[in-house]
């Protein structure tokens, strides 16, 4: 027996809305992040001119697709009715095909979810507790900004992320002795009392591959919250042992910048 025109309409509309529905509203989050100059909280600035590229091929296409009479997209140029009904493994070729439409149907309701999510919820930075539990993956960031010109790098224009990396692999810490800083970031917790981490997320293309870097600076611990956003400004101090942490001259409690990760 045939479909009947209402199932196969909605069959029609959701195939859309699973292709190209989706597609467009993705696209037009991405341009309106990109617009509103929040864009920054998922991607790199460098990527973001693809990103926008991107959606509006996207539109684009959509904008054609309307000329497309429903249900073209599924329609491949035969039909399987009379193959079904010469075959005699008919029930478990239904099988298939219901076991098919619910893997469909759920795949359908957790992306719509997400992209309704991206639409209806305000944009934010990663969390402080994500930057936390990140913090013991190992290896320190950008390693290589130690330059080899005798263990010497230009610092001016250093942010934590550098600055982590010197702190961690610097084969001459005493030549980093004095230099002048001024940082930006959240406070996370360190193990010295006297101390707290100065945090930033630093990302390479996107939100996936982000990951902490922290500097020790020496201000008493219970007087900023950890996630509390400050401005320092200070000196960099070798200790006997080789460490290096950041001795402030001024600290400063600020909100959150409107591009809170390094790249």
């Amino acid at each position: 027996m045939a479909d009947s025109p209402a199932p196969s309409r909605w069959r029609a509309i959701g195939s859309r809305w699973l292709g190209l529905g989706l597609a467009v509203v993705i696209s037009i989050v991405t341009l309106g992040l990109g617009i509103a100059g929040q864009l920054t909280l998922y991607i790199s600035p460098e990527s973001i001119w693809f990103a926008c590229a991107g959606a509006v091929v996207v539109l684009a296409g959509a904008v054609w697709s309307c000329a497309l009479p429903l249900g073209t997209e599924t329609d491949h140029g035969h039909d399987h009715g009379e193959m079904d009904a010469a075959d005699p493994d008919v029930p478990a070729t239904s099988r298939r095909r219901s076991l098919g439409i619910v893997g469909a149907v759920t795949g359908g309701v957790v992306a719509s979810g997400v992209v309704i999510a991206a639409l209806v919820l305000p944009p934010a930075s990663l969390s402080v507790e994500l930057a936390m539990s990140r913090s013991d993956a190992g290896g320190a960031l950008f390693a290589g900004a130690d330059t080899p010109t005798l263990g010497v790098a230009d610092t001016t224009a250093f942010g934590i992320g550098e600055w982590s990396s010197v702190f961690a692999t610097a084969s001459r810490p005493e030549s980093y002795d004095g230099s002048t800083v001024t940082l930006t970031g959240f406070v996370t917790p360190s193990q010295d009392a006297d101390a707290v981490n100065l945090t930033r997320m630093v990302i390479t293309h996107c939100v996936i591959d982000a990951q902490p870097a922290a500097v020790p600076v020496s201000v008493d611990a219970a007087e900023y919250g950890t996630g509390q956003w400050i401005e320092v400004t200070g000196t960099v101090k070798a200790a006997e042992d080789g460490s290096l942490r950041v001795i402030p001259t001024s600290v400063t409690e600020i909100d959150e910048p409107g591009d809170p990760y390094e790249y």
